[in-house]
């Protein structure tokens, strides 16, 4: 089956219109603040809430094996209109902090159906290049994480409803496309079986094995990155008494990942998954270890240092999202791909929440974040054996 040429670019706009639904929500977060009178406990948990949401809906979403027993640009589509209805819910009357819970845990739980199918119905449309593919695919994700930062620094006045409505319709939208132009790719499985089973099957494969255990490092140190950048700059900009447009320079840095997937998923044409993967990560790894010196450093040196960080601390997840998915069991491929990013994500939450108590704990001690170096440490360790295989290398 030859695939069209305009697979890959509906799939990634419309990843990128379903996981909006997610980037609005953190844009408009100091609105919702003053709507609802919210202190900083409770932003901290309408924060939180997307993402814990996301990790329930990850993991029901796989044990129930949606992506594998159902067709999954349908999958997508549902998903995509109950989480756009979901993110509508805050515009009720009853403006209610409950609600507003309720409405970002929703969104985040049925994201589940969003992000990891996408990569699931990517690799029914690409066997060789699946890679490059996903590159392009997370480099979107990438980008809209550091949109929000864009939008604070741009002193645009937008109404925050109306960012919801907005990005309510934009992700019903992309579901539509997928459903009506995305259909089943070529090497598409129907799976029947839970993906406990499924997972147990996929995990007694050595190369599943070692990218899940990479992915797991990768992810210790990714978003805990990403949501420190503001402040390793704020911390900068006092040590050394200067003025610095703190959200545009985290909305450059962050989304210089977008690059690095892009960048890397081209890479894997000549040296492999697992090799663009292994360099990507002995790069964030030092980036981790230098860190405590950073501050130190004059302004322009600094700045290059965060960009090179910000560059390669997610260039090697598209690689390892394509390795699990190539060696997993083909009939359970999506239940496979959700639980490892189930996984991921809750490894996230616990480095995210650690980081942080770290960094009040100790009135904002650099060295703090030489705690990110376990996750790429571990990382590279259980990534090794993949250099010596052929299909990966």
């Amino acid at each position: 089956m030859q695939r069209p040429f305009y697979i890959l670019p509906l799939i990634v706009l419309s990843q990128f219109a379903g996981t909006s639904l997610w980037f609005s929500g953190n844009a408009i977060l100091p609105e919702l603040s003053k709507v609802f009178l919210l202190d900083k406990a409770a932003l901290a948990t309408v924060t939180s809430s997307v993402l814990i949401g996301f990790i329930s809906g990850t993991f029901l979403y796989a044990v129930c094996a949606i992506a594998d027993r159902f067709p999954p640009s349908k999958v997508f589509f549902f998903s995509s209109l109950i989480a756009a209805a979901a993110n509508l819910l805050i515009l009720l009357p009853q403006q209610h902090y409950f609600l507003l819970i309720a409405s970002r845990f929703a969104v985040g739980f049925f994201l589940a159906g969003i992000y990891p199918v996408g990569m699931k119905i990517a690799a029914e449309w690409y066997e060789k290049g699946l890679g490059k593919a996903l590159g392009y695919l997370v480099g979107a994700l990438v980008l809209g994480t550091a949109f929000p930062h864009l939008l604070k620094q741009s002193g645009w006045e937008y109404n925050w409803k109306t960012v919801l409505i907005f990005t309510s319709c934009f992700a019903s939208l992309g579901g539509a496309l997928m459903l009506f132009f995305v259909p089943r790719g070529p090497f598409s499985k129907t799976g029947v079986h839970y993906s406990v089973k499924a997972f147990k099957e996929s995990f007694q494969r050595a190369g599943f094995r070692a990218a899940s255990f990479g992915y797991f490092g990768h992810m210790w140190e990714l978003y805990a990155f990403w949501a420190f950048v503001p402040l390793l700059l704020t911390y900068y900009v006092q040590k050394h008494a200067f003025v610095l447009n703190i959200p545009l320079w985290s909305f450059l840095i962050i989304a210089t990942g977008m690059a690095g997937c892009i960048a890397g998923g081209y890479l894997t044409k000549y040296f492999g998954s697992a090799k663009v993967a292994f360099v990507a990560m002995c790069c964030s790894l030092c980036c981790c270890l230098l860190s405590v010196f950073s501050f130190e450093w004059n302004t322009a040196l600094f700045l290059i240092f965060l960009f090179v960080w910000g560059f390669t601390v997610v260039a090697d997840s598209p690689q390892f999202s394509s390795i699990v998915a190539q060696t997993a069991v083909a009939e359970n491929k999506g239940a496979a791909l959700t639980i490892v990013t189930c996984i991921g994500f809750s490894i996230t939450v616990a480095a995210i929440y650690t980081i942080t108590f770290l960094y009040e704990q100790t009135h904002h001690a650099p060295w703090v974040f030489l705690f990110l170096a376990p996750g790429p440490l571990i990382g590279l360790w259980k990534l090794k054996p993949l250099l010596r295989e052929k299909a990966f290398a």
